[in-house]
C-alpha cells in the first residue's frame, strides 16, 4: 500500500482475542475518520480472521502467533522472534509515526519494532488487573490508556490516562429491540436471554444455562434464548433447547453483536472487559460468570467493580447452581424496576468518546510531541473523561493509589446474598484497609501483594 508522506500512519496491534481486537478496530475507525493511514496487526486465530472481514478503509496484516502458555516457553520465544521480524519488515517500507498495542503478546513485537524506529508508542489496558504483556510493555511505551483507573497503579508507566473502553460505532446507535429480534428469527414481543461466553464461547456457562433450563421453562414458558455457544458446543446446545421445545437461536458466534445485544432483555456473560463495555454501551443488564482460569483472576475483579456499582449481578462459576441461576434470571426478567436501576448504573461505565479520545491523543503526539510536566512522577494518572486527575508529589501519589483500590473492595457477604450471588470464596483471606475514616475490604491480589 502506497502511503503519502503527508498522511499520518498508525499501526494498531490488536489480535488474539475479541477483547483486544474489537476495541482496536474502534480506534482504527476514528483514526480513519481523521484521514490517517491505519494498519491493523492481528493473529492467525479464527476470531481475528472472521472479525476483520467487516473492517474497511484499513490495511489488515496477520502476524505469526505469539502466546505464552505453561510449558510452552520455547514455542513462545520462536513465535515472538518470527512476529518481531515480520513487524520490522512491514515497517521497513515506511515507519509508522505511532504504534498502539491493545494487549496480549501479539502486540509486543510491533511495539518493539516501532520504538526502535522512532515511533511514538502507546498501549491500552482494558482490565482492572493488567495483563502480562502490558505489564512488560508499560516501561517501554510513551503513554497508557486504561478502562479501570486502578490498572494504572499496577503498571510501571510514566503516563496513564483514563479514557474508558473503546467500542465499535454500531454499539453507539440506539437499537429497536423488536426489529433486532425479528432480524434474528425471534418473536418481537417476548423477552430474550442472551447467553455468551466471549469471542470463543464458554463451556462452563453453556453447562450452567442448560442445567437451569427446566426451572426457566417452568417459570417463564415464553422466554426466548439467543445462545452463542462457541464452535465446540453448538450442536449439543441446539439439541438441549430442541428437546424442551424452547424457542432459541443457537450460533457458534455472531459477528453482528449489536443485533444480539439490542434484542436481549438480559445477558448471561463472562466478564472480559470488551464484553462489559458493550453491555454498558447498550445499557443491557447482565449476570456475570467470570472465567475462573483467567490470568490473575482478572475477570473476577472486572465483574466485582460492576457489581459494586449496581451495574450487574455475579456468580462465581462454582456457585452458579441451576436453582440459584434460574432464580436470579427469572427475578430480573420479571422486575423492570431492577433492570432500570442496573441500566442507570451501567451508564457510568460507558465512555462513548473513548475511541475518539485515544485517536486524538495519538495524533497530538504525532503532530506536536508533548514534553512531560516537571512535577510528573512515574505512576501518575491524567484524565479528560470527567474523572479525577492525579499528578504531583510522591506523597499525593501514594494517597491516590491507596484510594484506587477502593473499587476492588469486598463488601460484606450479605451484599452478595441480597443480589442473589455468593460471597467471594476468598473473603476470609482479605484484609482490612483504612482509607480516611472508611474501612473497606481489600483482597491480596495475586502477583501484586498488598497494592
Amino acid at each position: 500500500m502506497h502511503r503519502p508522506s503527508s498522511t499520518p500512519f498508525v499501526a494498531i496491534a490488536c489480535g488474539g482475542t475479541g477483547g483486544h481486537l474489537f476495541p482496536g478496530l474502534a480506534v482504527a475507525e476514528e483514526l480513519i475518520r481523521r484521514d490517517c493511514d491505519v494498519m491493523v496487526l492481528i493473529s492467525p486465530k479464527e476470531v481475528d480472521q472472521q472479525a476483520v472481514k467487516s473492517a474497511f478503509g484499513m490495511e489488515v496484516v496477520t502476524l505469526p502467533a505469539v502466546g505464552l502458555t505453561r510449558g510452552g516457553f520455547l514455542g513462545f520465544v520462536s513465535g515472538f522472534r518470527k512476529s518481531h521480524r515480520a513487524a520490522k519488515n512491514l515497517f521497513r517500507d515506511k515507519v509508522p509515526q505511532a504504534v498502539l498495542a491493545m494487549g496480549g503478546f501479539t502486540s509486543a513485537p510491533p511495539i518493539l519494532a516501532g520504538k526502535k524506529l522512532g515511533a511514538k508508542t502507546f498501549l491500552h489496558e482494558s482490565n482492572s488487573i493488567p495483563g502480562r504483556a502490558n505489564r512488560w510493555l508499560a516501561h517501554i511505551v510513551d503513554e497508557a490508556f486504561v478502562y479501570f483507573h486502578e490498572a494504572s497503579g499496577r503498571m510501571n508507566i510514566a503516563r496513564a490516562r483514563v479514557t474508558g473502553m473503546p467500542v465499535r460505532s454500531q454499539f453507539l446507535e440506539p437499537m429497536d429491540a423488536a426489529s433486532a429480534r425479528i432480524a434474528l428469527g425471534l418473536h418481537p414481543e417476548k423477552p430474550v436471554v442472551l447467553v455468551m461466553g466471549g469471542s470463543q464461547g464458554a463451556s462452563g456457562i453453556n453447562h450452567s444455562i442448560l442445567a437451569a433450563l427446566p426451572a426457566l421453562a417452568a417459570g417463564l414458558p415464553d422466554l426466548q434464548f439467543l445462545h452463542l455457544a462457541g464452535t465446540n458446543d453448538v450442536a449439543h446446545v441446539q439439541n438441549a433447547y430442541a428437546a424442551r421445545n424452547l424457542r432459541a437461536v443457537v450460533r457458534p458466534f455472531l459477528t453482528e453483536m449489536e443485533l444480539a445485544l439490542g434484542a436481549a432483555t438480559l445477558a448471561v456473560s463472562r466478564s472480559g472487559a470488551s464484553s462489559l463495555a458493550e453491555l454498558a454501551a447498550v445499557g443491557l443488564p447482565g449476570i456475570l460468570i467470570p472465567y475462573p482460569s483467567a490470568t490473575d483472576n482478572h475477570q473476577y475483579y472486572n465483574a466485582l467493580a460492576f457489581v459494586e456499582s449496581g451495574a450487574a449481578r455475579m456468580f462465581e462459576q462454582s456457585s452458579a447452581t441451576p436453582e440459584r441461576l434460574s432464580q436470579v434470571i427469572l427475578g430480573l426478567i420479571e422486575s423492570g424496576e431492577d433492570r432500570a436501576a442496573m441500566r442507570q448504573a451501567l451508564a457510568g461505565w460507558h465512555s462513548p468518546d473513548a475511541a475518539s479520545e485515544i485517536a486524538e491523543h495519538i495524533l497530538a503526539a504525532i503532530v506536536k510531541p508533548t514534553s512531560k510536566p516537571a512535577l510528573e512522577k512515574r505512576g501518575s494518572i491524567s484524565s479528560s473523561a470527567g474523572r479525577k486527575s492525579v499528578t504531583g508529589s510522591d506523597k499525593r501519589q501514594s494517597a491516590d493509589l491507596a484510594a484506587q483500590v477502593s473499587t476492588l473492595r469486598y463488601r460484606r457477604a450479605s451484599t452478595f446474598v441480597r443480589s442473589g450471588c455468593s460471597a467471594p470464596s476468598n473473603l476470609s483471606t482479605a484484609c482490612r484497609l483504612k482509607i480516611g475514616n472508611t474501612a473497606v475490604w481489600k483482597p491480596a491480589l495475586p502477583g501484586y501483594g498488598n497494592v
